[in-house]
């Protein structure tokens, strides 16, 4: 049994306001290339479809076309929901897609009910046990849902997560191939740059003993780089299809094929995927930032330009790398803080307004940064559903 592992595609991600959609069409008709011309069994999507709770029409229009595109001729996908993702909006056309042989997963519930799905991919009998992300604040409901006491409430985030993933595990067999799919922080993954903060520190990372070793393999979603992470059974995190961030600059983005049957672990297979551009950072003096131009090159540029403020600087700087979308200047005094020139091309965002504050304040503490974004998101969500339900 074949299977295309994919995740964290983040549709309607932009790069200081310039949009990447036509980006996202290129890598992900790549991916579709791929699961067509190694005629794999099935496709695993996991989560962080789109980069925010409420993407525009034509994020949408991308995500869902590929996978249509990605079901083609009865392929079975399935799709579990990130931390990005609106969970009420992709149940809402869950139905629509099972009709595709698309099944669409965004909350975690028992093993009887759902929770660990049985399939048949290339003639080898499947079963995927289900584990959209779950929040510090819905966990708790998730653990009794599947089982704990009430006197239980105290167990930090982990603790749950791994009783979630031992009642999911109870849904396997042996004459199957097992497979987790989750979408979640695993202890000992590295961070591609691009992730959200607030769901990668306060207690949610899951240790990877957590995972049961009766799984052939773990497919993650949440981290963007692509990586093993070493526990009682092949895990995997498939990375980001395309570059998000200059934190993943030096990444090779792809997905995974993963070969798995009964009684075997997975075998498992990074492929890389175009169509995305490249971020790169150039530093220097002027006269050392002439040399590192690259003609036709179509790569985000951020450059860090080492010499004094002056008048015109920026200009010069423009004039050189016209695809640059940030621009900074460090002070030749080394008790000066580095300048933002900017491009004008992005506004000041609630997070960027809400650091200043802190920074206003002397106050340096990244977790409360952590607990902004959080606390952002969840109010973003609130306020699309709201509008959902007007």
């Amino acid at each position: 049994m074949r299977l295309l592992h994919t995740a964290d595609w983040h549709v309607g991600k932009t790069v200081r306001g310039r949009s990447r959609f036509t980006e996202h069409e290129a890598v992900l008709a790549d991916l579709v290339k791929v699961a067509d011309e190694e005629a794999v069994d099935m496709v695993l999507v996991v989560g962080d479809l789109f980069d925010t709770a409420a993407p525009p029409p034509e994020a949408e229009r991308i995500v869902y076309r590929t996978l249509l595109d990605l079901a083609h001729d009865g392929r079975p996908v399935v799709v579990v929901s990130g931390n990005h993702d609106n969970p009420r909006r992709l149940a809402a056309v869950a139905p629509l897609f099972e009709q595709a042989d698309v099944r669409v997963h965004t909350t975690v519930v028992p093993p009887d009910e759902g929770g660990v799905i049985a399939l048949e991919a290339g003639g080898v009998p499947v079963r995927l046990a289900l584990l959209p992300f779950v929040s510090q604040r819905h966990v708790v409901g998730v653990d009794e849902l599947l089982g704990a006491a009430a006197d239980q409430h105290a167990l930090q985030y982990a603790d749950r997560m791994r009783r979630i993933l031992e009642a999911l595990a109870t849904g396997f067999a042996p004459h199957t191939v097992n497979i987790v799919v989750a979408h979640a922080m695993v202890v000992g993954g590295v961070m591609g740059g691009g992730e959200r903060n607030a769901h990668t520190v306060f207690e949610y990372a899951v240790p990877a003993t957590a995972f049961p070793a009766s799984a052939h393999y773990v497919a993650l979603g949440h981290l963007h780089r692509g990586q093993k992470i070493a526990g009682p059974c092949p895990i995997w995190y498939p990375g980001s299809p395309l570059a998000l961030d200059f934190g993943e600059q030096h990444d090779v983005k792809g997905a995974l094929l993963v070969e798995a049957l009964p009684r075997t672990p997975a075998r498992v297979e990074p492929v890389p995927l175009s169509g995305g551009r490249a971020f790169r950072t150039v530093a220097g003096t002027v006269e050392q930032l002439v040399a590192q131009v690259r003609p036709g090159d179509d790569a985000f540029v951020r450059v860090v330009v080492r010499e004094s403020a002056r008048v015109g600087l920026a200009d010069e700087v423009r004039a050189l790398f016209p695809e640059a979308v940030d621009i900074r200047v460090e002070p030749t005094d080394r008790d000066a803080a580095v300048l933002d020139v900017g491009l004008g091309a992005e506004p000041v965002t609630a997070r960027d307004q809400f650091a200043g504050y802190l920074s206003s304040r002397d106050i340096d503490d990244e977790r409360l940064v952590a607990l902004f974004d959080e606390l952002h998101d969840e109010a973003a969500l609130f306020d699309s559903e709201a509008i959902d339900a007007s």
